[in-house]
């Protein structure tokens, strides 16, 4: 290929999966996206850099051993692979439930909920603006390549969402109405989280029902991956317990 590769921008129209494990989530699950993989010498006796060579052969991806431009692209850690692919986009999906952050501002906390929706079987993620650059290589590599299994969609307010789709929204406030066990998530539904440091605007509880997650004075808030993961630890229960 003869795009001229370099280390990422937000405005580039491709971005990068830095790790063996994300990019072979890359190339499994977003086949068609991919430009080419780009491998160091160092790791041709990884188990995972053979798989990614082979999968790679099978879809007629370029792949290329390149120690130099590994080490120019990737971040302070060496990385063994490294998945070059084009932005893409990944619209949600009606039915199933979604999660919702609203002007989320740190990469490795993207990365995190993106994985841990998935380990709870939701797959569709809104992004309120302001928020993240969801392509950042630094969301690929805390997702674990999640992201490549994941839809998203970025939205200007939650009420452009909320004309969408007609999800019943739980707003998860620290004063919420409701405390998380007494909610009864009514499908088809969407959990709305604010960001790390201000949470959600107080006019948001109109919008829907405010779910309070409860634990002891010794903190004023829970981190926001850990808060929506008990949230939908709690929302999708009953999908796991047979």
């Amino acid at each position: 290929m003869s795009l001229q590769l370099k280390p990422y921008k937000k405005e580039f129209d491709y971005s990068y999966s830095f790790g063996v494990f994300p990019t072979v989530e890359l190339v499994a699950n977003r086949p068609q996206s991919v430009l080419k993989v780009l491998v160091s010498a160092k790791g041709e006796k990884n188990e995972g850099v053979r798989k990614l060579r082979e999968s790679c052969r099978k879809r007629n991806i370029e792949f290329e051993v390149n120690d130099r431009l590994v080490e120019r692209l990737s971040p302070k850690e060496n990385s063994y692979a490294i998945g070059v692919f084009s932005k893409y986009e990944a619209t949600l999906s009606a039915p199933g439930a979604h999660v919702i952050l609203v002007n989320p501002g740190d990469m490795g906390n993207l990365g995190t909920i993106i994985r841990t929706m998935l380990g709870f079987g939701v797959a569709d993620l809104a992004l309120i603006r302001p928020a993240v650059d969801i392509f950042d290589p630094r969301v690929v590599r805390a997702s674990m390549g999640a992201i490549f299994r994941a839809n998203f969609q970025y939205f200007d307010s939650l009420q452009e969402y909320s004309q969408m789709f007609g999800h019943h929204l739980y707003l998860f406030m620290t004063d919420g109405e409701v405390e998380l066990k007494e909610a009864n998530f009514r499908e088809p539904f969407a959990l709305v989280f604010g960001n790390e440091s201000a949470g959600l605007p107080d006019e948001y509880r109109r919008l829907g029902a405010s779910v309070s997650i409860r634990h002891s004075q010794a903190i004023d808030s829970l981190n926001l991956p850990v808060a929506v993961s008990i949230g939908l630890y709690e929302a999708t229960r009953g999908t796991f317990e047979n």
